[in-house]
């Protein structure tokens, strides 16, 4: 059996009573019943049956904890996970409403549900993966999100510069491919034997050449976490991950030592688009632990002024003061503290997630808020 959900108190009511079946990763349900969030158990990755098996019965279990009859179910817009198809038989057994609700725009949708933010707010909603409502990658996410009981209505204002995935999901485990996807867009793709037949072999190299330039199996994606990975490939620190995020949090911790050794550094960049640096970045991996952690920190320093320059442009265009960081990214505590003192200092005002969490495993809270929005409008 699944421990007893815990409760936590929003700061105001929902507009409904939703449950919500969650994230693909790191899953957790929810279940919103005014100004209570009830959460069931972190059951871990989908993929994993017995996990799947743990939220179909977390499902039941607060379902069975509810005031009164649901107004909707809420689940993701990916529509093969296992989260998706649990919430559909729900909607369909209880005759109401399944509501699907964008990764990214639920990401923000924490923050709104747990601290009541009534204005309209920017949103950066930074992780590895969320099916887009373009059927796309997305992960590097500038969005506009109403406030409250309006938090349905959002729009995609920008997001990080497309990076190519050669061979689809295994460039996530393998910073490598990125690397040379990275070097392949720059121009540079007659360089990719040389620089990687050293630690992936002649041959493997050369074909990652040949997909790029056929654009076999050569999705794109807009994802922070993609970007953390190809920077960690450029660099020589991550060739192959044995578990998620492993490449990222290299990345950070060589960026944070190397940072502490030299207070005061600072690195401008303004551009959503890091291909150049990242492929410079392959000069640096063979000149010691020094250069390898100025790189580390270059890369942090940029991917924050890029956003965030981005973003102050559109706080002044759009007239919208408050800024919400959400997503798995904002786990790195060197990337969340870069952007939000730049933020705070062109006098914007920065909410992060307080007791949800700012990855998937906060995810369900989100998706609930929104689709009872979605219910009550």
């Amino acid at each position: 059996m699944n421990p007893l959900p815990h409760t936590t108190r929003l700061a105001s009511a929902a507009p409904a009573r939703v449950l919500a079946c969650g994230a693909f990763l790191k899953n957790r349900a929810c279940l919103l019943d005014g100004d209570q969030a009830h959460w069931s158990a972190l059951h871990g990755d989908l993929a994993d049956p017995a996990s799947r098996q743990a939220l179909s019965q977390s499902v039941e279990e607060l379902l069975a904890l509810a005031s009164g009859p649901l107004h909707a179910v809420a689940h993701d817009l990916h529509p093969d996970f296992h989260s998706t198809h649990l919430a559909l038989g729900l909607a369909q057994r209880l005759d109401i409403r399944a509501i699907g609700v964008q990764h990214h725009h639920a990401h923000i949708g924490v923050v709104l549900a747990e601290q009541a933010i009534c204005q309209p707010v920017l949103g950066l909603a930074l992780d590895g993966f969320g099916l887009g409502n373009d059927g796309g990658a997305w992960g590097g996410e500038l969005l506009r999100v109403n406030g409250a009981a309006q938090a349905q209505t959002w729009q995609r204002l920008d997001h990080l510069a497309l990076l190519t995935l050669p061979g689809g999901d295994a460039a996530a485990r393998e910073p490598w491919r990125l690397a040379a996807a990275v070097l392949f867009a720059v121009g540079r793709g007659s360089e990719i034997e040389a620089h990687f037949a050293p630690v992936v072999g002649a041959s493997t190299a050369r074909l990652m050449h040949q997909m790029l330039q056929r654009q076999l199996n050569c999705p794109r994606t807009s994802s922070a976490g993609r970007w953390f990975d190809a920077a960690a490939g450029a660099l020589g620190i991550s060739v192959r991950q044995s578990f998620e995020a492993e490449a990222a949090i290299a990345l950070e911790k060589l960026a944070s030592q190397w940072l502490a050794q030299h207070p005061g550094f600072d690195f401008t960049w303004s551009s959503l688009d890091l291909h150049p640096l990242v492929a410079d970045f392959l000069t640096l991996k063979d000149k010691g632990d020094d250069a390898l952690g100025q790189g580390a920190a270059q890369f942090h320093l940029a991917l924050a002024g890029g956003l965030a320059h981005r973003t102050i442009e559109l706080a002044a265009s759009r007239a919208c003061r408050q800024v919400v960081l959400a997503g798995g990214c904002f786990a790195n505590a060197v990337l969340r503290q870069s952007i939000s003192t730049k933020l705070q200092h062109a006098d914007l005002t920065v909410f992060e997630p307080q007791f949800a969490g700012c990855g998937d495993e906060g995810l369900a809270l989100g998706q609930a808020w929104i689709a009872g929005c979605t219910a009550a409008a």
